[in-house]
């Protein structure tokens, strides 16, 4: 059991059977009445966000999740599979679990599969991917002046918008959480 008066950014609780992180927090004391906390809760299978208010002190269940490192090998056309590091178990995971970080799962990259009560309920990919642009409009010369940006179809899939001057062939970084483009690499 945690308080709510031990409530950090991070923190995961079990709220009617659902793992959820704290994203936010705030210890309210007003002038009259009693202490409260006001949170933001994101639920890690599903990723939304519930705004919910404890009385202070308030004690939930905590709930205990495992992380664990695998790399991710190939999609069979039903599910992802990747390969726990240590016994070399393979594990298929389904599309609808991955969510939509699986625009940009490369072959042998490395993510955290998030377990709850045993069951998988997510993968965590890193927050920044390097891709492979394979599909873009050639870059017009002065194109840069204006700003503006282009879509260009990455090696997994996935469409980003990006600066006129990238081109077919260039590696780029990618916020796997935004997706939107950073840098060429």
């Amino acid at each position: 059991m945690i308080s709510t008066n031990d409530f950090k950014t991070g923190v995961s609780v079990e709220i009617d059977g659902d793992a959820y992180v704290v994203v936010d927090f705030q210890h309210v004391k007003p002038g009259k009445g009693s202490a409260f906390v006001r949170t933001k809760l994101k639920n890690v299978r599903t990723g939304n966000v519930l705004e919910k208010t404890f009385n202070a002190g308030e004690k939930l269940p905590k709930a205990h999740l495992q992380r664990k490192e695998m790399q991710y090998l190939y999609n069979d056309g039903e599910a992802y599979i990747f390969m726990d590091l240590e016994s070399f178990d393979q594990l298929p995971i389904t599309e609808q679990q991955m969510g939509d970080k699986v625009k940009y799962l490369k072959e042998n990259m490395n993510a955290f599969v998030l377990f709850f009560q045993g069951n998988i309920i997510g993968v965590d990919i890193p927050g920044q991917v390097t891709l492979e642009v394979v599909d873009t409009e050639p870059s017009i010369k002065g194109g840069t002046a204006s700003g503006g940006s282009k879509p260009a179809t990455l090696e997994t899939g996935a469409i980003v918008r990006v600066p006129f001057f990238v081109n077919v062939g260039d590696q780029i970084r990618v916020n796997t959480e935004t997706g939107e483009y950073i840098e060429r690499a």
